[in-house]
Order: C-alpha cells, then structure tokens, then sequence
C-alpha cells in the first residue's frame, strides 16, 4: 500500500508552479534543495549531470545499488539530462535550452560558467526574461568570492558552528547540511520573488517581460550569508551590548528552562517550560511549588540565572520517570514537551502520517525493487496534507533523449556528442 496523499483541489490549485521550466547546472546539495522546492509546486525542473557518474550526490550515502536515497530525496519530481559541459556541444546545448526556461539554477564556483563562454551575459542574449539563480559559499562579488567553500566552511564564518556543542568542548556540527539547506531555500524564495516580479509588471504593462536588466534577474546567495541571516540577534547583541554568545549546550542563550533531560528509561525527552505561566505549571507539575513562586524565578532573566538549579530538579524528576509517563505529565500541564525522534520513529509518528508526510514509493536499489520511504512535501498549500511525491530523484540521464529530442529536436548523433558517448553509464 502507498502512502500517498491526494492533491487538493485542481492541477493547477496543487501544483502552483506549474507551466514553469527550470534548468539545474547544480551538484550536491543547495541547488538541488532550490530545485526540488521549485520541482514539488509543479515546475519541470531539468536537471543537467556530467557524463558516467552524475552528481556526486548520488555516491553519498550509498549503501546499496548506485543511486543514493539522498539522491533520490532530494531530486525528486525532476528530470535528469546528461550534458559534457567540458565539451563545446555540451555548452552549446545549455544555450540552446536557456530559450526554453523561465529560470536557471547553478552552484558553480564564481566565474566557472563565464570561463565556460555559458554565463549570464550569453544566457541572457538568449532570453532577456531569464531568472538566473547563483549558489556559492561566499556570493559572487566581493574580496572571497572566489574562494571555494563547502556548507561547513561557511556555517563556521557565518558564527553558526561556533554557538553548537558544549562549552567545555571544540565546536560540533550538526547532522545535516543545513547551510546548503537554507542557501537552496532562499535560492527557491528569490527565484520565486523574481518570477513574481516579473509577471507583475508584464500583467500590469502588457509588455512582453518586466524590463528588468540582467543584474536585477540574478538571484545571488552565498552559503555563509544564508547562515548569518538565521543567527538572530548574535551581531546586534554583541554590538548593543558588547555580549559574546557562546555555546550552551543543549540550551539556548539566555532562556532558561529549556533542555532535554533523561528518563528513568534511558531516552531523553526535551522540554522548554520557559513562559512565565508555564514556568509555573511546569514546576507544579514535577513537584517543585516552591520553584513555581519563587520571586526570583518569575521572570526569564531571573531564571537564566539560576539555569543550572532549575536543570538540576526538573533531570532528578525526568530520571524517575519513564519517558512516554513524563510526557503525559507534561502535556496534561499545557507544557511544551516530545521525545527525542530517530528515524524509526518518524517512520511510525501518526501526526506525520495523517499530514502525508511519510511517503512510500517503489525505487530501484541495485537489481532490485523496494518500498522505501520518503519525507512528504512541505509546505502544506490548500489543504491538510502534503501534496503526493509525483516520482523520486530519477536514474541518471532518464530524460536525456525526452528532453533533448522533445523540446530541441536534436537527432541521436547530436544528442551522443552533447551528452558523450558514455553518457547513460553508471
């Protein structure tokens, strides 16, 4: 059985980007994140891959077979071509496509396209109308624009890394890429906002395009700035008041009580009980009354002060209690609190499930035919569930022919030498 929900209303209701076609000169992850965002609202995303063995992401991973769930995740919904971007033709045939988008996404090192005689200024002598999406570790101007950076490179310059981990201890990362995550986010956001823009002004003129130049139509997004635009007040606190954020731990600077703790069971639960009314019924909650109307500890400042105490009673009452008990005794008080989730547990969580955000589709790992599942789709529009996964990240050079024959009208000699001799290998 397939976890699939169904899409709400009409085509066009769900899949708002519909009619869109993008073209992706991106590897790894922020590219494809921008991508797959565009993808799962509709737009046909073309995703271009080098000859043999595609994006590198597709190795990542990789268990079993030759394409990576990671891969699969996040390059969903889209279409996989096979261009030599090193050869003459391959480039010659990314110009050839520009004329077919609305918009192109690449996370190149600064320059690398324009050495390539494919930048801006000659896609956009093919289409004036052009969005061009740019991911790079630090943008595309400045004294470290040409700089190579993966997302840990510049979480650590955007002052992320330094605030995650203990303090007695070196800088930790967390699990995930989350610096190309959100750089491919805001990547997504300011293609979208570009779009806008530009059918505003063509619904309110009547004119063909938005008459926009080609500076206005570059969506430029550094992996560092990305990070430092989620780091909330860390600058302006230092400059105001010459405060220093540090790293805390599984708290979080200046708000208190807020922490995981663990239970009698061995699994930790997390709680941030830090209002000033849930402080109260939190403390009534484990038993702590004199905690709860302790003057000292009715505002958040106060009880910042005296984190260490209040971490101190609410672990000795977490410890005497299972986990799934402490959390009824949470939530009954109206006190925000969940477990600590694995995988397997998301697999099982029943909030996911209702909004079909655990999807199941049959995908290849090697020889073989599997029921594997996969993140639904985010955000909700329309409705109360995800909108359905239309297909997971396809076998490298899937839509090679479709799209270069289809939409160019290139016969197979031509679609071999832009695409390489080798280019359905894996």
């Amino acid at each position: 059985m397939s976890d699939t929900p169904e899409a709400p209303g009409t085509a066009e209701d769900a899949l708002p980007l519909s009619g869109l076609r993008v073209l992706e000169l991106g590897n790894y992850i922020a590219a494809p994140t921008a991508g797959r965002m565009l993808a799962d609202f509709g737009a046909e995303v073309i995703k271009v891959e080098r000859p043999g063995t595609g994006d590198e992401l597709r190795n990542w991973r990789l268990y079993r077979g030759t394409t990576s769930m990671l891969y699969r995740t996040l390059n969903r919904n889209k279409k996989s071509i096979v261009l030599d971007l090193k050869s003459p033709e391959g480039r010659q045939a990314v110009l050839d496509l520009v004329p077919h988008c609305d918009a192109v996404l690449e996370n190149f090192r600064p320059g690398t396209l324009e050495r390539w005689g494919i930048g801006p200024e000659e896609m956009n002598f093919r289409n004036p109308e052009l969005i061009i999406g740019r991911i790079s570790a630090f943008g595309q101007s400045g004294p470290m624009s040409a700089r190579p950076g993966f997302a840990a490179v510049a979480e650590a310059y955007a002052g992320f890394r330094e605030l995650v981990g203990d303090p007695d201890r070196p800088p930790v990362r967390v699990g995930i890429s989350i610096g190309d995550s959100i750089a491919g986010m805001q990547a997504a956001f300011g293609i979208v906002m570009a779009l806008y823009r530009r059918e505003a002004r063509r619904g309110a003129s009547g004119a063909s395009g938005d008459g926009a130049g080609l500076p206005q139509r570059i969506v430029d997004v550094a992996l560092n700035e990305a990070m430092f635009s989620v780091m909330e007040s860390l600058v302006p606190d230092y400059s105001a008041y010459g405060e220093v954020r540090t790293r805390t731990g599984g708290r979080t600077q200046g708000i208190a009580p807020s922490n995981a703790y663990v239970c009698a069971d061995g699994k930790s639960i997390v709680v941030a009980g830090n209002g000033d009314a849930i402080f109260q019924r939190y403390m009534r909650a484990i038993g702590r009354p004199d905690l709860a109307t302790d003057p000292g500890l009715q505002s958040n400042a106060g009880r910042w002060d005296r984190r260490d105490e209040l971490d101190e009673a609410i672990g000795a009452w977490a410890a005497d209690q299972p986990s799934a008990e402490a959390l009824t005794v949470l939530d009954e008080a109206g006190v925000p609190a969940g477990p600590i989730y694995t995988a397997p547990d998301l697999l099982d969580d029943l909030q996911l499930r209702a909004r079909g955000m655990i999807q199941t589709r049959t995908t290849t790992i090697g020889d073989e035919q599997a029921e594997v599942a996969f993140p639904g789709i985010t955000p909700v529009i329309g409705g109360d569930a995800s909108l359905p996964i239309r297909h997971v990240g396809p076998d490298l050079g899937e839509h090679t022919e479709e799209v270069l024959s289809g939409l160019l009208g290139y016969d197979p000699e031509r679609i071999a030498a832009v695409a390489g001799e080798d280019w359905g290998s894996t």
